[in-house]
């Protein structure tokens, strides 16, 4: 009785101080996240249940890697089921053996916790073979992410361990409802009760102690996911992914615009940083990263992190680490996991990340500047990583705690562009010249509608010309002026007079959408150009709009109506063309004998979910035969033109647009399309450099259905072989 007293007298202490520690370093991050701008969670929590559900009990992201997918979700139902078993276990040492958790039909519960157990010490096996044995690039490796691994191994043991000798100090019989604490049980059979009931104890408390000092050191490491992560997803954007978040221009108390030091990332974007996994999963995709860039979207992440948890502790004089010298020696500015510097090729054989996870290890390590004398860009983000992000959002969408990594980088832009006056020379010229003429080369804005005289056999008509057109084709200055993708335009307007929609263009109305100010972080030139524009479509009362440009139509279908264009429809080409052949206004007709890969333009697929109408174009084509890179739909690369590097050089690295050649050139085509102006220059100077633009053609989705509905390509063959039957 003594005992027992004794006993549960320690185990509130204990326990209670392992709460008290817990809460400390979770009340402490609290305050680092409280130092943001404020964030409105109450409105971001509204009707978001189905997909909170699938992701977090689903675990629908983590499942776009099949194999680490299943292994994480034994681990995260194991330990649900294992809380129970920790609550029985104790109970049965405060009660000195005498009562157990009170379920129906305990001795399946029994079974059910040690094949958990099993599972779990299984999966965990497979996550270290993972990290260790294979070498995944994108996972660390070093003391921090082993840590995990023993306190898991240990919980898991002294659990067994306790169960049998539990056995033993009682004298249970041997039970196929309990395998593993039974054979153990059977190998100690022979020991005294009183020693059996001694084990028992230390096993028990060693369980306890171990379950404590993880709950401990959760908030203090990667590990606080486990946390954050659920409510991170919980309050992810319910706006349009498209959608980066307005500035106010005219707030005249503001003092910055952008993000020019930690406490500018709102809230919620701090509720990113402690929820990151470090999976690596985000830079294992990212073009950036692929092609030996310096940007790492995961050490993006851990670095903001890492800082804003240093600054913290200066500003609230409250340390993350509890108990500090416990903690204290793993200082959260040092990356001390090591990693595979060999260069070692995807499986592709074409991407490598390898290089740009050791550069951000070399660079990311104590700074002898304190953290309020550290500058965010500069001694924590460097320039050339905030200007290597193609926007392409590949990060996002394998992130499994929801994590957004574009607004971060757009809102650094800002504050750079905005607030220093700073950007790439060839991206400052791109944004006069926008500025200046209303497209990126500064060619005459007057000269925006000529691509339209040179259309075969068709009038054009101007809004002012058509007043009761149906569709408005909003062109873009790719389409405009840029001398390849006039064909696109010429060949959708070809194709709109051939179905008999009613269409107008806005001619030398029309400005530059804005997009690419907007991604290079000159909002202030965006906001102009957009509020331009929706006066323009106000006055001529437009209803539909249909574009060719995905970075145009994200930029009118979901950024637009923030600034007031209201009761307008957005198209891609591609959905309107695979509208019009289902109706039947289309009809592709002649055959088109082309082994076709497509690629995903980041801004149609990843942005708008639009991944099937380009396909369905094809599949409605006579003579085509699709082939699917190995990269596509969700997971297709980016081309390397989004986000404003369009128009500016890379100077690190492969160039991202020859890395998604090869990756296309893998299925051996005869013709790779898109439907994207950017992406089909990209992609057209990939196979130049490649030497095989005679044998690989690239067209637009467009420029493929001209050629079944129209059958040129046939009629210029038949010409061919006519001035080469006259020649001989």
């Amino acid at each position: 009785m003594v005992w027992q007293i004794v006993n549960l007298l320690f185990f509130l202490a204990v326990t209670g101080y392992g709460i008290y520690l817990f809460y400390e370093a979770v009340y402490h991050r609290y305050l680092y996240v409280k130092l943001g701008k404020p964030t409105d969670f109450r409105k971001r929590s509204q009707g978001r249940w189905a997909d909170f559900i699938a992701q977090v009990f689903g675990q629908k992201k983590l499942l776009k890697d099949r194999k680490s997918g299943v292994m994480h979700i034994v681990i995260f139902y194991g330990f649900i089921i294992l809380q129970f078993g920790a609550l029985d276990l104790i109970i049965k040492g405060l009660t000195n053996g005498n009562h157990h958790l009170p379920l129906p039909a305990y001795d399946v519960f029994g079974l059910l916790q040690e094949i958990t157990v099993f599972l779990i010490l299984v999966a965990m096996a497979y996550a270290a073979y993972r990290r260790y044995g294979e070498k995944l690039a994108r996972l660390k490796r070093g003391l921090k992410p082993s840590i995990v691994v023993f306190f898991i191994y240990s919980l898991m043991l002294s659990v067994l361990l306790s169960l049998a000798f539990e056995r033993v100090w009682m004298g249970m019989e041997l039970s196929l409802y309990s395998p593993i604490s039974s054979a153990i049980a059977y190998l100690f059979g022979s020991i005294p009760i009183t020693a059996a009931g001694v084990l028992f104890y230390i096993f028990w408390w060693a369980h306890l102690i171990i379950l404590l000092s993880f709950l401990v050191y959760v908030p203090q490491s990667k590990h606080f996911h486990l946390l954050t992560a659920p409510l991170n997803i919980w309050f992810r954007r319910s706006e349009p992914v498209g959608r980066l978040s307005k500035l106010d221009l005219e707030d005249e108390e503001a003092e910055s615009f952008g993000v020019g030091k930690i406490e500018d990332f709102t809230q919620k974007q701090m509720l990113d940083f402690y929820a990151c996994v470090e999976c690596g999963r985000c830079t294992n995709v990212c073009p950036a990263s692929n092609t030996g860039k310096t940007l790492s979207p995961m050490h993006l992440i851990t670095k903001l992190r890492d800082h804003l948890t240093e600054k913290g502790t200066a500003i609230t004089n409250k340390s993350p680490y509890v108990p500090e010298f416990a903690f204290s020696t793993h200082g959260a500015h040092a990356l001390a996991d090591s990693v595979d510097q060999s260069i070692e090729w995807s499986s592709d054989g074409i991407t490598n990340i390898r290089p740009t996870i050791a550069w951000q290890k070399a660079m990311w390590g104590p700074d002898e500047k304190t953290p309020q004398e550290m500058n965010l860009i500069g001694d924590v983000m460097t320039e050339e990583e905030i200007w290597a992000c193609t926007t392409c959002r590949n990060c996002e969408d394998q992130c499994p705690v929801a994590n957004e990594h574009v607004d971060k980088i757009i809102d650094l832009r800002r504050h750079l562009v905005l607030m220093e006056g700073n950007m790439p020379q060839e991206g400052q010229r791109a944004l006069q010249n926008i500025e200046r003429q209303g497209n990126p080369w500064g060619l005459n804005r007057n000269d925006r509608a000529q691509w339209s005289g040179e259309v075969e056999g068709i009038q054009v008509p101007a809004v002012k010309d058509q007043p009761e057109f149906e569709y408005l084709f909003f062109v873009g200055s790719m389409g405009s002026y840029d001398l390849r993708s006039r064909k696109i335009s010429r060949a959708f307007a070809r194709l709109l007079n051939e179905s008999g929609v009613s269409f107008a263009i806005l001619g030398n109305e029309e400005k530059n959408s804005g997009d690419t100010p907007r991604r290079m972080g000159n909002e202030m030139l965006f906001q102009q150009l957009c509020m331009e524009n929706i006066e323009i479509f106000n006055k001529y009362g437009v209803r539909k709009i249909v574009t060719a440009c995905p970075h145009t139509f994200n930029t009118l279908k979901n950024e637009y109506p923030e600034f007031g264009l209201e009761g307008v429809e957005v198209f891609h080409h591609t959905q309107l063309l695979d509208q019009l052949i289902h109706q039947g206004k289309l009809t592709p007709t002649y055959e088109v004998k082309e082994r076709i890969t497509y690629h995903d333009s980041c801004y149609l697929g990843r942005y708008n979910n639009v991944y099937d109408e380009p396909r369905n174009v094809l599949k409605a084509i006579p003579g085509v035969e699709l082939a699917e890179m190995a990269r596509s739909r969700e997971n297709g690369m980016c081309c390397g033109a989004g986000g404003g590097m369009m128009w500016m050089e890379e100077s690190s690295g492969k160039r991202v647009n020859l890395a998604r050649t090869e990756q296309a050139l893998e299925v051996h085509p005869t013709l790779i399309s898109s439907a994207c102006p950017y992406c089909l220059t990209m992609l057209e100077d990939g196979t130049k450099v490649k030497e095989v633009e005679d044998e690989v053609k690239t067209k637009d989705i467009a420029e493929v259905l001209e050629m079944s509905v129209f059958g040129d390509h046939l009629k210029h063959k038949d010409h061919e072989l006519e001035m080469e039957a006259s020649k001989s």
